[in-house]
This record gives structure tokens, sequence and C-alpha cells, in this order.
């Protein structure tokens, strides 16, 4: 029985190391790209003289201005989000009114439209406003979209807090949003962690609008990668050097709140 149980248990860290080294080969394969000298770019050579010839190259020109829009960019909207979100799902999930469903339906509606659909509408707004090509303006549009999602998975967690807590907090003379900010939030911190790294990601991924609505003042990181594919050739080397920059910023925020951020996943799972 114990040798069944070895077994299969060698069967599965086997199964997630394979697992684990296809998801990771992409990723893998544009690091060592990034390090590569260009002229072994093409070579299938496994072992070569690392060079930061590529980050230099990316530091000579705009690439660098983009990488901070982009965080200026992803980390405003991801605040905003979290900020009108988060009160907003707590409401949606402790207040009885009527028609708070509908509402909880209608907010979910706004993610199902394609993009392109408010292209245009955005566009001529914010030519209007001023708002084109600001980091302002872009975190607005990231805010429609971010907000649904905030909304949507707190209300979740929050509906993982018993009731009683709060109602306990009120006997000892607490007010609602007391309540809230000392016991409710807190106890949903996982859910907060993951709502936040969702948003993040949203954000700092996004290339469609940041295509539209940007032009060289707001430029994003992914709209700047795209100028390295030129008619007289791709520049490979950049493009793996900013590719491997980029994904800098995710993977540090994710393991700041890795802790927080897989109980937040994982919330829900086993019922009582």
């Amino acid at each position: 029985m114990t040798q069944r149980i070895e077994t299969a248990a060698r069967g599965q860290v086997l199964a997630a190391a394979l697992i684990l080294a296809v998801v990771m080969f992409p990723f893998l394969w544009l690091v060592q790209l990034a390090f590569k000298p260009a002229a072994e770019l093409f070579d299938d050579a496994l072992l070569f003289t690392p060079t930061l010839e590529g980050f230099r190259s990316l530091l000579q020109g705009n690439f660098l201005k983009s990488f901070w829009n982009s965080l200026a960019v992803s980390t405003l909207s991801t605040a905003l989000s979290l900020l009108i979100g988060v009160p907003a799902a707590y409401a949606l999930t402790r207040w009885r009114f009527r028609g708070r469903n509908s509402v909880a339906l209608w907010i979910l509606v706004t993610r199902m439209a394609p993009p392109i659909a408010f292209t245009i509408p955005f566009f001529l707004a914010f030519r209007w406003l001023g708002l084109q090509d600001t980091i302002a303006g872009l975190a607005l549009v990231y805010l429609t979209f971010n907000l649904a999602i905030v909304i949507w998975l707190m209300q979740t967690f929050f509906e993982a807090v018993p009731p009683a807590l709060e109602e306990a907090a009120y006997i000892d003379g607490c007010g609602v949003w007391q309540a809230f900010w000392r016991i409710t939030l807190p106890l949903s911190a996982p859910g907060l962690a993951a709502t936040a790294v969702l948003c993040f990601i949203f954000s700092w991924n996004d290339f469609f609008y940041a295509l539209i609505l940007t032009r060289t003042q707001a430029m994003t990181a992914p709209v700047a990668i795209v100028n390295f594919l030129q008619y007289e050739g791709w520049e490979w080397t950049k493009i793996a050097a900013a590719g491997t920059l980029v994904m800098l910023p995710v993977v540090i925020f994710t393991v700041l709140v890795r802790r927080y951020l897989v109980r937040g996943l994982t919330a829900g799972g086993v019922k009582d």
C-alpha cells in the first residue's frame, strides 16, 4: 500500500514537472533570446555567452518611457477600480434593495461586448475632452472593464464573511463603514489581492485600446514593442529584451502578494 502511494506521488510530481516545463518553455525561450548575441540569435546552440546588448539598445530609445507609462496606467486603473468597485461590491452583497440582482447582471453585461464596439465612442469622446494620448484617459478606459471584474469577484468574497461578525461590531459601537473597514475588508484580503493582480494584468497587457487612444506621450510598452517590427526587418533582440522587461512587473507584483493570492484563488473551493 505504501509503495503504491509513493509510486502515485512520483507520478504526480513527474506530471506536474512536465506541465510546468511546457508552460514555462515560451517564457524561458524569450528570456534566453534577450541575453543572446544578435549574431547567434537563430543558432541552434544552447550554450552561448550572455550579453546585455538588447537591454542597452532599449535604454537608448523611447521604450523606457513607454514602460513607465504602462506602469503608471496599470497602477492608476487598478487603484481606481478597487477604490470604486470594492465598496460597490459590498453594497450589492449586504444591502437589500429592489433590482439588486438586475444591477449586478448589468454590470456583468458591460464585459460581454467586444472592445472594438467601444472604440469609436471612446475615440470621439476623448478627443472632445482632451484626454486622447494621456495616461489619465487610458486609465479611465481600463477602469470601465476592470470595474466589473472587481465587483463580481469581491461579491463572492464578501458573501463568504459571516454577517454575524459585522453585527457583533455594530453592538460594540461600530457603524456600517467602520465594520466594513475593520472587519469585512481585512477578512477579504486574499480576494482583494487576487482581484488586484487580475486588474493589473488586464491593464498591463492591453494592446488594442492603447494602440487606438495613444500616440507618443502615453504610448504603453505593448504598443512600443510593435515599433520594433519594421519594414527593413524585425529587431528580434529588442523584441525579446522588451518582452522580458514587460513580464517583470507582473511577476514581482504576483510574488509580493502570493500568500494572499493563493488563498484568494482557492477560496470557495470547499463548501461547509
